[in-house]
């Protein structure tokens, strides 16, 4: 068995938000704790949200976004654990009501069936994160086990700077 092979292996589930630019940082942590990753991406952050073919490179593997068909082989091994960050509104709460009309949301929906350990860094804005089907479902994701790290805004501090994203912090949720 080779090296890679042995370490187990973290699927990022990437969705369109602006800080999602910055994968690299959560890809770059997870190698060095010793974990193979892929990147999954919903259908709209694949439209300029992170450099593809940097991660591509520092994974090793090809970003997925769309279904395989039958034939051809699975790009993947299966997850030892799974890490969404950047999470937006839209992938919590389709998550959340068991919609899997995208890969990346089929993967999260099969991860949480087959009890892989999920940790979540959600990327929403205070407004949305008061509309109640945005609580009801980080309620009902926490009730799956789903574990997750503090919200971020991207609101300006009192200096105009901007809080750092906490990648890090999805891996120690696992």
């Amino acid at each position: 068995m080779t090296e890679q092979a042995q370490k187990p292996f973290l699927y990022v589930v990437v969705c369109a938000a602006g800080i999602a630019a910055d994968v690299g940082r959560l890809i770059s942590a997870a190698q060095e704790r010793h974990w193979d990753v892929g990147v999954i991406a919903t259908p709209v952050a694949m439209g300029g949200f992170f450099d593809t073919a940097a991660v591509e490179a520092r994974t090793g593997r090809p970003v997925r976004s769309a279904w395989r068909t039958p034939a051809d082989p699975r790009p993947f091994p299966p997850p030892d654990a799974v890490v969404v960050a950047p999470a937006t509104f839209n992938t919590v709460n389709k998550w959340a009501a068991g919609i899997a009309d995208t890969l990346a949301l089929g993967t999260l929906c099969e991860a949480a069936g087959l009890d892989v350990p999920i940790a979540v860094l959600p990327c929403v804005a205070g407004a949305l994160a008061a509309h109640p089907a945005y609580r009801d479902s980080l309620e009902r994701l926490r009730g799956m086990g789903v574990r997750f790290g503090d919200a971020y805004t991207g609101e300006d501090r009192p200096d105009g700077g901007r809080p750092d994203f906490a990648w890090e912090r999805a891996l120690d949720l696992l």
